[in-house]
């Protein structure tokens, strides 16, 4: 039985009452200021003030923990909109502004899929939008959006802890790059990258996201046309 079938042990009169809900956002806090580095049962245990045996019973195991604490975070990844490119929009707006908030989730998303009832409603939303619309068209369409978004927002949180780790901004690091990249391009053997970097538009991360999810909107919106 998974944990989203599993009940919950009875109330007990503790001094500490308990119940997954808190667990789970003890966990993310913890993840949120440390990473998940810093979740443990032991750990969550000590930011509940209770002891680790206690959460036996409603979680079993780390993993289970970090399939709540993603399921609690894709409470806030509804897609909304009319017609499936607008629901399409939001699914990756959310889970974009999901990331950017709780960091972690980058490292988790993108595996197998996940069960818990508030990703498979977000799920639902999504498939709901594209009623009408083939499936031979959909799943791969769904799959394309997804593995955009995922490689997008790891990306840009990869960017992040570079920064943080650093001690450099992004413009901080080209300018400290700068002259590597000019004493390479006057060897004459990286045209197409020197004009990329001299002639090329410089968005900024809003712009890049949106005109990458754009391009890939556009190639299913081609397919359905046929």
């Amino acid at each position: 039985m998974l944990v989203w079938e599993r009940p919950e042990p009875p109330d007990r009169p503790v001094p500490a009452p308990l119940n997954r809900e808190q667990i789970v956002r003890a966990a993310i806090q913890l993840a949120d200021a440390d990473g998940l580095d810093a979740v443990s049962l032991r750990k969550v245990a000590a930011a509940l003030n209770v002891g680790p045996m206690r959460l036996y019973g409603y979680i079993d195991t780390k993993e289970e923990l970090l399939d709540l604490m993603v399921d609690a975070v894709h409470a806030d990844i509804r897609p909304t909109g009319d017609g499936w490119r607008e629901v399409l929009r939001s699914l990756a707006e959310s889970t974009r502004r999901a990331a950017h908030q709780h960091e972690w989730l980058a490292d988790l998303i993108g595996g197998r899929p996940q069960l818990g009832p508030n990703t498979l409603a977000s799920g639902e939303s999504v498939l709901a939008a594209m009623d009408g619309v083939d499936l031979d068209i959909v799943v791969p369409a769904v799959d394309a959006v997804n593995a955009y978004v995922i490689g997008a927002v790891r990306r840009e949180i990869t960017e992040r802890r570079a920064e943080r780790a650093s001690g450099m901004d992004k413009t901080q690091w080209q300018v400290a790059f700068g002259p590597y990249l000019v004493r390479t391009f006057a060897t004459g053997l990286f045209p197409a990258l020197a004009k990329m970097v001299h002639d090329g538009p410089h968005l900024d991360a809003d712009q890049t996201f949106w005109t990458g999810l754009d391009f890939v909107l556009d190639g299913i919106e081609a397919r359905i046309a046929r």
